[in-house]
């Protein structure tokens, strides 16, 4: 007989492959209660996205980690409208999302292409290269840094920042020392960021990238966003808009390779390049869980979530339920995709989805094109360890160019 399911996303054997266990917790406690950590989740495809559409009965006001140093009333601070409810939510996300609008996603499109290549040039140079640091990582960082108006020189080092912000211990809920100092440096550099545009609103550039933008904005009539809101808006941007993309790309390069019968497709029949990249984000979601704070109370199940409650909607688990995506652990190119919930839905869908598939899909368009086949050093592989994000810190390949 089986021990009951236990389930902490900050255990590291969960974070190497957590579907055993949110196969078990689909089957055995699709409301289940840590007390430890003092959290509910709920796993099964239904209950995730039907918990995902009512914002009044789960509330985001307290943000959506579990971290300590990002639950509470100061979520904004590096949350931004992730950690809002409607009034605020709609203020700010009407104003952000002038930034993502199909038409300017799009637009992206050549200059995204543009990005991808110079890296490739660099990355194809050599036989072998870490797919993460060299290609990976840069690509999306380049793109919302231009979209922000972060100059190239600082961005290498934003993206250390963001990538040891995300990093945990074993087993430990607390927030390591050096993830703290990174989300301190990051929100001083923004801070002094913010200042510098208002003391000189061009920037030393055009005044057309998001930045400046948020800056003019003007809201009911004379309403502005303060610094702190427009902080928090580049903090976020630049950790979740960069890492969410980054681990998709390496997800995509290893599971195809992981299933070769899948790979032959978009190596051969770029068609399929769209496939690949939805395939990936539903077989292996970089965004695992977010939470909720339950605002009355709640029962599922056969049980009760009090009022005041952290609720963890498990994204990951919800991905592989078979009563939505028959054979749920088997990555296949061609099946239908179309129930996924890896950017949410509802009134917080993910601003950034269309921006990261976009992304995705010329990066790969652009490697196949130029990669006749690859190889994948997996001894050598190393995956992020976060509660909430999952993906590889290092995926040292080695390629052969067509």
């Amino acid at each position: 007989m089986h021990p009951a399911v236990s389930f902490s996303p900050y255990d590291y054997q969960v974070q190497d492959d957590p579907y055993p266990v949110y196969a078990r917790l689909r089957d055995e406690a699709p409301l289940y209660r840590n007390e430890e950590l003092d959290f509910w989740a709920l796993s099964r495809h239904e209950d995730v996205t039907a918990a995902f559409r009512d914002t009044e009965q789960f509330s985001n006001v307290n943000g959506v980690s579990l971290d300590p140093s990002a639950w509470g009333s100061r979520a904004t601070r590096t949350m931004s409208f992730l950690a809002m409810d409607p009034p605020r939510h709609t203020r700010m996300r009407a104003l952000v999302s002038r930034g993502f609008t199909p038409r300017r996603v799009q637009d992206l499109e050549g200059r995204i292409r543009d990005l991808a290549r110079k890296h490739l040039d660099a990355c194809l140079s050599r036989d072998t290269f870490d797919f993460v640091d060299e290609f990976a990582g840069k690509l999306p960082m380049d793109v919302v840094s231009e979209m922000l108006g972060v100059p190239e020189q600082d961005r290498a080092q934003l993206r250390r920042h963001a990538d040891t912000l995300l990093h945990r211990e074993d087993g430990v809920m607390a927030v390591p020392r050096a993830s703290s100092e990174a989300a301190f440096s990051l929100i001083v550099y923004f801070i002094e960021m913010v200042a510098d545009r208002r003391a000189r609103p061009d920037g030393g550039r055009d005044g057309a990238d998001l930045t400046a933008a948020l800056l003019d904005a003007e809201v009911d009539g004379g309403d502005r966003l303060t610094d702190e809101e427009i902080v928090g808006f580049l903090f976020l941007m630049i950790v979740a808009g960069n890492e969410t993309t980054t681990k998709l790309l390496a997800s995509a390069l290893y599971w195809a390779w992981r299933n070769p019968e899948q790979l032959a497709m978009p190596m051969s029949d770029p068609t399929f390049i769209g496939p690949w990249v939805e395939e990936t984000i539903r077989y292996d979601s970089p965004s695992q869980m977010l939470a909720r704070t339950v605002t009355k109370d709640f029962t599922s199940h056969g049980r009760t979530v009090p009022a005041g409650d952290r609720l963890v909607l498990v994204v990951g688990a919800a991905n592989r339920d078979p009563a939505v995506f028959p054979d749920p652990d088997r990555y296949d190119l061609e099946r239908d995709t179309s129930a996924l919930i890896s950017f949410g839905s509802g009134r917080h869908y993910c601003l950034g989805a269309n921006l990261a598939r976009l992304e995705a899909r010329v990066a790969l368009t652009e490697f196949t094109s130029r990669v006749s086949r690859f190889e994948i050093d997996e001894a050598r592989a190393e995956r992020v360890h976060s509660p909430n994000v999952r993906g590889f810190a290092t995926l040292p390949v080695r390629v052969k160019v067509r």
